[in-house]
């Protein structure tokens, strides 16, 4: 015990080859650890760490645990292979949730990856998008349940307690829109998905009694979303591996209700990843990081943890299939940017007309062209603006006006084309708003060696 008489709790602990990790048994309301070490699995009321401090799993009366805020494992369950435990977690998936058979496989593999994240250095983030009534809050409770430490965020009044978890539990964290119910938290779950899917990023916060003191939050660790929109944030956007929901009438044979059989499957399944994990955590990784071509480096960096933990060449395949799919909405979509829509009608004035220089107002131009609200028009002055103070490029004034020198600035004009996965073949195309045109996209995945039946599920 410390110097405060507090006994120090931890979620789990890799020290000196061992495993360690908190389970909880809801009949006894007692937890302790589960240790793996040598092939061997013991269970121990603490454990010492290197500086001889006696560490104690998390504390089985506090709320988040007997409250089932957070979803720990009973023991460790023996399984009989890595592919039948697979396919364990999709028929679990499919029986409660209604998803594209693509997406299963996903979310599937998504779900072991979650039991060794913190092994890797990027996590991508699954989400679920669709209005009221489509299935969302089911989607975070079926794959949700069998993640690892899952933590359920429904009831948070503020995102401080979710700060406060994220960094003690380090588990999953499963949200959904309706719990932001204020700006403030939104503002602070984006935070949280901004600096949550590298390892090493906190966030900070004031805390204390007159808001005093720096505390750095960890939030790293795998995000499970629900949304009716998307973020204006393309950067973040990229980081979501989505699911539209609600889009055909709901399978006959998917419960309308949970009962005590979801919850005790969803046991069991944890109870054999947790075998699974101990079993893999000091496996050799063996990073796959082959480029998928036309893909926004961002998305392909998200998914090379998945890549790494799936054997099967086929699904890694359906994998970048779908992968490009997605890349291919993000660049539709970038028109909802102005940043955006800046740097494609830069790019596509200079391969229009070969020249090196571009005036605000040629710029203005290009860009309005096929905008028909008036209010929605930028002017030269606006675009000045955002030239100079959101994409940092420096435009210079003459007796024509201000002008881009766009070999000087063409660092940042390559660092704002990459960000919103402009490509060559967009800015070639005769239709300057290409990109937008559904039948184009389609043409577009066809090429890629996606079926139309494919792009549309």
């Amino acid at each position: 015990m410390n110097k405060n008489n507090k006994k120090i709790r931890k979620a789990s602990i890799v020290l000196d080859g061992q495993v360690i990790e908190t389970i909880y048994n809801s009949k006894t309301e007692k937890t302790q650890f589960a240790v793996y070490k040598d092939k061997k699995i013991e269970f121990v009321e603490t454990i010492k760490n290197n500086n001889d401090e006696e560490i104690y799993p998390l504390d089985a009366k506090s709320d988040i645990i007997n409250k089932n805020v957070v979803l720990l494992p009973s023991e460790p369950l023996e399984y009989e292979n890595e592919e039948k435990l697979i396919e364990d977690i999709k028929n679990y998936i499919h029986k409660y949730l209604d998803i594209s058979p693509l997406y299963e496989q996903i979310a599937s593999y998504y779900v072991l990856f979650s039991w060794v994240f913190d092994r890797f250095h990027e996590v991508p983030y699954l989400r679920a998008i669709g209005d009221f009534g489509s299935g969302k809050s089911r989607f975070l409770q079926a794959i949700g349940s069998i993640c690892y430490r899952p933590i359920f965020t429904g009831g948070a009044t503020t995102t401080a307690p979710i700060f406060r978890i994220l960094d003690e539990i380090k588990g999953t964290l499963i949200l959904d829109e309706a719990d932001m119910r204020f700006s403030d938290m939104t503002t602070d779950v984006v935070k949280i998905l901004n600096m949550g899917y590298q390892k090493g990023g906190s966030v900070l916060r004031m805390q204390g009694k007159e808001f005093n003191e720096i505390k750095a939050y960890d939030v790293f660790s795998p995000k499970i979303i629900a949304t009716r929109e998307t973020f204006s944030d393309k950067a973040l956007e990229s980081r979501f591996l989505t699911e539209e929901m609600g889009r055909g009438k709901l399978r006959n044979d998917i419960p309308r209700r949970l009962s005590d059989e979801f919850w005790n499957e969803a046991l069991e399944i944890r109870n054999k990843l947790l075998m699974w994990r101990f079993r893999n955590y000091h496996k050799e990784l063996i990073f796959d990081e082959v480029m998928i071509e036309g893909v926004h480096p961002r998305l392909h960096q998200i998914i090379i943890p998945l890549m790494t933990i799936i054997d099967s060449n086929e699904m890694k395949e359906s994998l970048r299939d779908f992968v490009k799919k997605y890349n291919i909405e993000l660049i539709a979509d970038r028109g909802l940017s102005r940043e955006s829509d800046i740097t494609f009608s830069i790019l596509k004035f200079e391969y229009d007309t070969k020249k090196k220089e571009i005036t605000v107002g040629e710029i203005a131009e290009y860009l309005n062209q096929d905008i028909f609200d008036f209010e929605d028009k930028l002017t030269p002055r606006k675009i000045g603006w955002y030239l100079r103070s959101k994409m940092q490029l420096k435009p210079y004034k003459t007796r024509k006006g201000y002008i881009l020198d766009l070999e000087k600035n063409r660092d940042r004009l390559n660092f704002w084309k990459e960000r919103y996965g402009i490509l060559d073949e967009d800015i070639k195309s005769e239709d300057v708003n290409i990109v937008n045109d559904v039948n184009e996209i389609k043409q577009k995945q066809l090429l890629n060696g996606l079926t139309t039946k494919e792009v549309e599920f």
